[in-house]
């Protein structure tokens, strides 16, 4: 049975999202309405009911200062491609604004047919250049052991750590200012769990656990911690900007776009173009530590209006996998691929789990910057 199954008595559900208390830090006011929720309109809404006039605006001044800064280059932004309709989306409307990005891809030897499909068509379709950082599989299925190893809930620390590692190194390379990714507020701006995931910019923590379990080197592998990101940003000038909140997003609508004119194929749930990704968050993450991403997902688009909540509670019944059958599939290739067997997912599972923290983590130095940024602010208020 999985872990996110719990005592009735206790349970609660938002009545205006999905999130649940599942998440260890979830409050609810009296109309039973969670902090989730609440915060995500807070902070995004109006970014999400922003005037079009505004939007557009906004826009252009961006794509200006772009081109501007690519001057003279033979490409002026990055953009980061997984597969994904965010990536994908954020690909074709930079072309069609007339930008001239270079396409980035890290592959980690998990990308799915369909992702590579997906990627292939885009780029021949679309005629840009693409850049693929692929890191050694041995060396990444070492790293991908020592996590497991570690019974820590973010084993995709990996994978996000060296995809921002790869995106800031090539617009370094390339001497770009500007990254323009597909994150977002309407599809993913609802805030994550802490107790969800890890510091993506967290290379302390990520060295620590390869060299506890197994002694893993990072050789092939790129990584970024907290004071490469801020040089890359500070001393570079490299902006990372979530591109899709500066047009108008509704993921069914630019999907069937993407169906009709790019021969693109969708995926049931998000991230799932990765095959390690939909088995760690359709299953890992349910059975070992009793997360549903679906949740998080979901609620985004009920509050920004792209789902209906009965919709989703209907998805949330069903497993997180678009069958049995295809989730049995997935099992046996990762076992094989990891080279394991069926005793050592059960005993993986069966762990308990163990913090990050324990084995090291710049979290004390994030901390410290933060306090000090606003011990600066407080400073240059009263002067």
């Amino acid at each position: 049975m999985s872990k996110s199954v719990i005592n009735s008595a206790e349970y609660q559900i938002c009545t205006r999202c999905v999130m649940d208390t599942t998440a260890n830090d979830i409050i609810f006011d009296k109309k039973g309405v969670c902090n989730y929720c609440r915060e995500f309109i807070e902070r995004s809404g109006d970014l999400l009911n922003e005037d079009h006039s505004a939007k557009e605006k906004k826009l252009n001044e961006l794509v200006s200062e772009v081109q501007k800064s690519g001057e003279g280059k033979p490409y002026d932004c990055i953009v980061g491609v997984s597969g994904g309709v965010d990536s994908s989306w954020t690909l074709v409307k930079v072309v069609e604004l007339g930008l001239r990005p270079l396409a980035v891809h890290m592959d980690n030897g998990w990308n799915s047919e369909l992702a590579q499909n997906n990627i292939a068509n885009l780029i021949n379709t679309l005629g840009v250049d693409l850049y693929t950082h692929v890191i050694d599989w041995n060396e990444y299925r070492d790293l991908m052991q020592a996590f497991f190893d570690a019974d820590v809930i973010d084993v995709e620390l990996l994978y996000d750590n060296a995809m921002l590692a790869v995106n800031y190194q090539m617009a370094a390379k390339n001497n770009l200012k500007y990254i323009l990714a597909g994150t977002n507020q309407s599809t993913e701006g609802m805030e994550m769990p802490s107790d969800w995931n890890w510091y993506k910019k967290d290379k302390k923590n990520l060295k620590a656990i390869a060299s506890k379990f197994g002694g893993v080197k990072l050789n092939s592998f790129p990584s970024i911690d907290t004071l490469s990101y801020n040089w890359y940003r500070r001393i570079k000038g490299i902006e990372w900007l979530s591109f899709l909140d500066y047009v108008e997003y509704h993921k069914e609508t630019c999907i069937q776009i993407l169906e009709k004119d790019y021969g693109y194929k969708r995926y049931p749930y998000k991230h799932y173009e990765s095959v390690f990704t939909r088995f760690y968050q359709g299953y890992i993450l349910p059975e070992k530590f009793g997360v549903d991403k679906r949740r998080i997902h979901l609620s985004t688009l009920i509050i920004s209006g792209q789902m209906d909540r009965d919709e989703a509670l209907l998805q949330l019944k069903q497993i997180p996998y678009p069958s049995e059958k295809e989730l049995e599939e997935d099992k046996s290739y990762f076992l094989k691929k990891m080279g394991w067997d069926e005793n050592d997912l059960k005993t993986y599972l069966h762990r308990k789990r163990v913090e990050h923290s324990i084995y090291g983590s710049e979290m004390g130095y994030l901390s410290f910057l933060s306090k000090t940024k606003g011990k600066f602010k407080k400073v240059l208020g009263k002067s």
